[in-house]
């Protein structure tokens, strides 16, 4: 706690900070009222939590104050991936008005925001090249639409479970949802996210060296194993959807397992480096 605190206030600027808590006070109001507020208030409050929240995201990885230097670590990653999938979200409750769980999304845009400003990660280096962040936004983009897909994997489960209990009670899930919209929403979202991941590590074997500024041979370390082994069980995936039909609870585990994999390849390995054991990359 003491190195977060050190880190926090020696690493974030003043429009950082402004950003991060103003997204957090509008993240945490929806969260901790719930239906005490309006639907039109608690849309107003999520979609400026958005937008401050993105900006943060913008003012970390591309270091647009005359102060600041471009940053990047597990926190920012995670709070990059939350807004991504808070993207989704604010879409989808837009094509499908009685989708629920708003007060879950807002309390993990709130939670990750906050570890984001204790956590800022460390200073892009000197020598790297300027697409370098746009090479991580691509990667990211593809954690944010796996972590969509899960979260609408679980519901989909959930509600698999709620029939089976009562299998006359409802053509639309407890999520506002109907099932087979959830299934066909989860498999655009391992579909979209593969291309991108596919297209991330790619950018990442060919251009290597350019990327990052550092001379250095092909190295299989834990980002790529971890990266690599998650792109296969998600080909995997979408082979067994496409030959055999996979769906339900055999799907769901395969996604699962990918998604855990591809966390431990960048998010999973940077936090036991940044906070568990102090050190950077």
């Amino acid at each position: 706690m003491i190195l977060a605190a050190g880190t926090f206030f020696d690493a974030i600027s003043a429009t950082s900070l402004f950003l991060g808590f103003g997204a957090v006070l509008a993240y945490a109001l929806p969260a901790l009222m719930g239906d005490r507020l309006s639907v039109a208030a608690t849309r107003l409050l999520l979609w400026c939590a958005w937008g401050l929240h993105g900006l943060a995201v913008l003012w970390s990885l591309f270091g647009l104050s005359p102060n600041d230097v471009p940053r990047f670590g597990f926190a920012p990653a995670l709070s990059i991936t939350a807004w991504l999938g808070l993207t989704v979200y604010a879409v989808e409750s837009y094509m499908y008005p009685k989708l629920k769980a708003v007060w879950v999304f807002a309390a993990i845009g709130a939670a990750v925001v906050m570890l984001a400003m204790l956590f800022p990660g460390q200073a892009l280096h000197s020598t790297a090249s300027k697409w370098l962040p746009v090479h991580w936004a691509l990667g990211l983009a593809s954690y944010g639409l796996f972590a969509a897909a899960v979260a609408h994997a679980w519901l989909m489960m959930r509600a698999e479970s709620q029939m089976r209990l009562s299998p006359n009670s409802m053509s639309v899930t407890s999520s506002g949802l109907p099932l087979l919209t959830l299934e066909r929403l989860t498999f655009r979202f391992v579909t979209a996210g593969f291309v991108l991941l596919t297209a991330t590590l790619l950018a990442g074997w060919l251009f290597r060296e350019p990327l990052y500024g550092v001379r250095v041979g092909f190295k299989w370390d834990h980002k790529i194993i971890f990266s690599t082994l998650s792109w296969f069980a998600f080909a995997v995936l979408l082979v067994g959807r496409a030959k055999f039909g996979w769906r339900g609870r055999t799907a769901v585990r395969v996604l699962y397992i990918g998604s855990g994999l591809l966390f431990l390849a960048y998010v999973g390995s940077r936090f036991v480096l940044e906070v568990v054991l102090g050190r950077v990359a």
